[in-house]
């Protein structure tokens, strides 16, 4: 049934929010609509409402820049189907969306009959992406699988640890020990495959996580 369906539109635009609602009324009448403005916002949300059917997500709000929105979500809620909406359609950006596990992606330059068919594409199980992609980069797609195998508490520490926090400053935050702090480090070195601290940063802005 159309009405059946729950689709979060999250982007700290009104106005682009009210076109992508118009849209998906027009793709689906009778759908039960829901907005963030924020990630943290967004987060929040999603744990109060657990039957999401698609997120529609832009790469850049509040307390989300670059892939780092994305890959969180990913991390949390691997079975949510994401479709990234954004106006950064450079051909890299996009393969990296789609290395980061998003089930599309639509450029908000496109009009309102290109965004309905998108929907109804994406909303009758088939991914959409922009044609002319081509392969994945393999060092990508080696890194975006690294990032994936996280835990989402890993990835809360390493989220931090990007931010510049100390490890006794991580504890605090998350209301843990030090000694959690450090196997936590541990095990996140070791997925990432690298050796310390600064080699974890350097990764993460080369995946443009950092803000």
């Amino acid at each position: 049934m159309e009405d059946q369906y729950t689709i979060v539109i999250a982007d700290d635009h009104p106005l682009f929010r009210n076109a992508l609602f118009q849209s998906v009324h027009m793709a689906i009448g009778g759908a039960n609509l829901l907005e963030a403005d924020s990630l943290d916002t967004l987060l929040a949300l999603l744990e109060k409402e657990p039957d999401i059917d698609l997120l529609l997500l832009d790469l850049k709000m509040p307390g989300a820049n670059g892939m780092s929105g994305l890959v969180q979500l990913r991390n949390q809620y691997p079975d949510l189907p994401v479709v990234v909406v954004s106006a950064s359609e450079e051909t890299s950006v996009v393969r990296q969306v789609r290395s980061h596990g998003a089930f599309g992606f639509i450029p908000k330059s496109s009009d309102m009959r290109a965004l309905i068919a998108a929907l109804n594409q994406v909303l009758d199980g088939e991914p959409v992406f922009p044609d002319g992609l081509g392969d994945d980069d393999t060092e990508l797609s080696e890194l975006a699988k690294r990032i994936a195998a996280l835990t989402p508490q890993q990835y809360k520490v390493l989220s931090m640890l990007a931010d510049g926090l100390l490890n006794k400053q991580i504890a605090y935050e998350l209301n843990v020990s030090e000694a959690t702090i450090k196997a936590h480090m541990t095990a996140i070195f070791r997925k990432l495959g690298v050796k310390n601290r600064t080699q974890a940063v350097i990764l993460l802005q080369q995946m443009d996580f950092s803000r």
